[in-house]
């Protein structure tokens, strides 16, 4: 049996999120309450990357978390926008970086068990300096980095958020690999 949603109501609804209450019958066949959280916007995250193995992440307040949180370069898409669109102009505005070549590396998903948010992580190589271009609310530290010496960061948990930990570990996995052929 698969879920059915019985009653559909909207609690709370903004530019970004609409959290709905579903009535619904679970898969073992028990009804009950469940919240929703529909994101209008898709996630974007990019892990620049030179010819050196270094890559950048940025720094900044995260008034959910009430913390300090360092991150690959991301944001969100606009209206119509494409993903590798979103991905080119949030590495400008948070880095100042341009990128000759830009790919995606994966898609995500961030808490399924209470979101449908979609993300996609694209890799940027081909690099070149720029002026960053930060939102009103973004006060940003912006650190170019080893890869090496970002991973160690996740493993001292200095590195939390999914999008990022997911993309550093995918770009520091396939980097392995890649050696571990030529060898």
């Amino acid at each position: 049996m698969s879920w059915k949603t019985l009653d559909s109501k909207v609690v709370y609804d903004n530019p970004w999120i609409t959290l709905r209450e579903d009535r619904v019958i679970n898969p073992g066949g028990g009804e009950n309450d469940y919240g929703h959280i529909h994101f209008k916007k898709t996630a974007i995250g990019i892990v620049p990357l030179d010819a050196d193995g270094n890559t950048w992440i940025v720094g900044q307040d995260r008034y959910t978390l009430g913390e300090y949180s360092w991150e690959v370069p991301m944001g969100a898409s606009e209206e119509g926008e494409e993903p590798l669109e979103t991905a080119h102009r949030e590495l400008k505005e948070e880095t100042g970086l341009t990128a000759g070549s830009m790919k995606q590396l994966m898609k995500l998903h961030t808490s399924n068990s209470i979101t449908d948010e979609v993300g996609y992580v694209f890799v940027a190589e081909q690099l070149k300096a720029g002026e960053t271009n930060f939102d009103e609310m973004e006060v940003l530290d912006v650190r170019k980095l080893p890869l090496e010496d970002v991973v160690a960061m996740i493993g001292r948990g200095e590195m939390t958020d999914a999008i990022s930990v997911a993309a550093i570990l995918r770009v520091f996995a396939d980097q392995d690999a890649s050696r571990a052929e030529t060898t």
